[in-house]
């Protein structure tokens, strides 16, 4: 690497210590170029490593892994099967959780992917169906069971020599509300399902959604609990002066068919439980709202005022209004409006799962999509809910 023997101009030899410092310069020179190289290329380097991570911010690209993407086989499955009947990517999902499974069930149906499931759940939460006042809960069982502690615990009055007597002890009522299947069984033809462009999961889950709301927002208010939810208008009514558990109490408008006047809705917000009008809602159809409307204090101020923010419901005697169409009309007797913290008075359970069977030979050449879910509804606190009587008495 260095000269290990150096000439003097004259041609005579160098020192020994001549000879050293021009090997060291040597090296040194040599060593500077190294240096200088190493560092070019560590430049070069990190030039190109923030070329790279500039391009990938400006395109945003997608990182490697999201939850969607977790989902996607999911959703590939399910949609070849919804097309094709092809079972297979259905088939090879693992099992993570009974209530999210894609596995084949039992009796030959399919749980739906969790995507259009959720699709599903929020269209049903959000329309004007007691669901969205009503305190829904999942559960894996057949039925589910309310505990209500109704009556009242004894008590008395104690001194520090007199001994306690006994006081009388509470009673829990249990209310069991039974699951029942709900359906829904729409069909599309085998050419659309081939069309690739054609969004069958969106398509399904809406049309699910809608058959399941206007089933579940009849059943909940007028349902015989036979096959289906049991409402809450089909449980026996009396006067609130003279009201009892297992019975909704109910204020008389006055007049037979009408309203005797804006009072009979001021005596029915007061008949409800302080405890239960902080979270109180109104429900009725629009027939009837529109009828409300209508009405005025003694100084001519209208009782349904609209709300003073943007996006603000209007509000009717300080409370919001569900407008339910599955509600009576006003008529002779009819219990027309209901009032109450539903949230506490009325109970939806239901299993998590829904269920999608395809059918393309009963209805050729269409393709039949047998959709279920079990759901079950009943009041779980009778103090909780008042009714309004269009009648004189």
């Amino acid at each position: 690497m260095s000269k290990t023997e150096a000439k003097a101009a004259t041609g005579g030899d160098l020192s020994a210590v001549a000879e050293v410092k021009s090997a060291v310069s040597d090296f040194m020179s040599e060593f500077s170029g190294f240096r200088a190289e190493i560092q070019k290329r560590l430049q070069q380097q990190d030039d190109k490593m923030t070329t790279m991570e500039r391009k990938s911010l400006a395109q945003a690209r997608p990182v490697l892994a999201t939850s969607a993407a977790e989902a996607a086989p999911h959703c590939k499955a399910f949609d070849a099967y919804l097309r094709s009947g092809d079972d297979d990517g259905l088939r090879a999902l693992e099992l993570e959780g009974k209530a999210l499974s894609s596995a084949v069930a039992g009796d030959g149906g399919y749980l739906v992917d969790p995507q259009t499931a959720d699709t599903i759940k929020s269209v049903l939460s959000s329309t004007a169906s007691i669901r969205a006042i009503a305190n829904v809960v999942q559960v894996e069982a057949t039925s589910f069971d309310v505990l209500i502690d109704h009556s009242e615990l004894g008590h008395g009055w104690a001194t520090e020599s007199d001994p306690t007597a006994e006081t009388g002890t509470p009673v829990i009522d249990r209310i069991t509300i039974p699951l029942h299947e709900l359906s829904a069984l729409p069909k599309a033809s085998q050419r659309l399902l081939d069309d690739s462009a054609f969004d069958i999961e969106g398509w399904l889950a809406g049309r699910i959604a809608d058959r399941f709301a206007r089933a579940e927002a009849a059943a909940f208010i007028a349902g015989d609990g036979i096959d289906k939810p049991r409402g809450f208008l089909t449980h026996a009514d009396v006067d609130n002066d003279v009201w009892t558990w297992g019975n909704l109490g109910y204020v008389p408008t006055g007049a037979d068919g009408d309203f005797g006047g804006a009072e009979a809705l001021i005596d029915l917000v007061y008949a409800l439980g302080a405890q239960y009008r902080a979270n109180a809602v109104f429900v009725m159809n629009s027939k009837t709202a529109g009828a409300v409307r209508k009405l005025k204090d003694n100084d001519g101020r209208f009782l349904w005022s609209d709300g003073l923010a943007a996006g603000e419901p209007a509000r009717l005697m300080g409370y919001p209004v569900l407008i339910a169409e599955d509600m009576p009309d006003m008529a002779s007797g009819a219990n027309a409006i209901a009032f109450g913290d539903f949230s506490a008075g009325y109970t939806v359970a239901e299993r998590p799962d829904l269920r999608v069977l395809r059918d393309p030979f009963s209805a050729k050449p269409h393709v039949l999509f047998y959709a279920t879910k079990r759901v079950g509804g009943d009041v779980s606190d009778f103090a909780a809910i008042k009714l309004l009587k269009f009648a004189a008495a």
